[in-house]
């Protein structure tokens, strides 16, 4: 078992990691009848994808010896309706950690980024914008 979820009332949860022991507690968003204190069970889907992308690029980064330590990632969750589910996700990953970024150490870390565990099992209708800018310049 990977994990436990308690429903605490007033559209909250709280998730248990069984391995460390770590929680996570979700609220349904404000749009939806929640108080959106808390991330919403698909803010955590839009949110995995980015972290996820930067899990398998800093694997690629160590792998390489690219640095990549400071790189960020900022999603944008988009919802559609009937029926209610994700629409959109857009990740703007600015990649920092060295000066410059040869082009071939671009393609390695795209590449990992692309092909991640978590945008590999988003669904196909479901619209994925990623860009990339390196130390601030976009180039897609």
């Amino acid at each position: 078992m990977t994990s436990k979820i308690i429903y605490t009332g007033n559209l909250r949860t709280e998730a248990s990691h069984l391995q460390s022991g770590h929680t996570i507690e979700t609220d349904a968003p404000v749009d939806n009848k929640g108080k959106g204190e808390r991330f919403s069970p698909t803010d955590l889907v839009a949110t995995a994808l980015g972290s996820c992308m930067l899990t398998i690029m800093g694997i690629a980064a160590e792998n390489h010896q690219i640095n990549i330590v400071g790189t960020t990632c900022d999603i944008t969750k988009r919802m559609a309706e009937s029926p209610r589910r994700i629409g959109g996700i857009t990740v703007a990953l600015n990649v920092t950690g060295q000066d410059n970024y040869s082009s071939k150490e671009k393609m390695i870390l795209e590449r990992a980024a692309l092909t991640c565990p978590v945008m590999e099992s988003i669904h196909p209708e479901i619209e994925k914008i990623v860009t990339f800018s390196w130390n601030g310049v976009a180039e897609n």
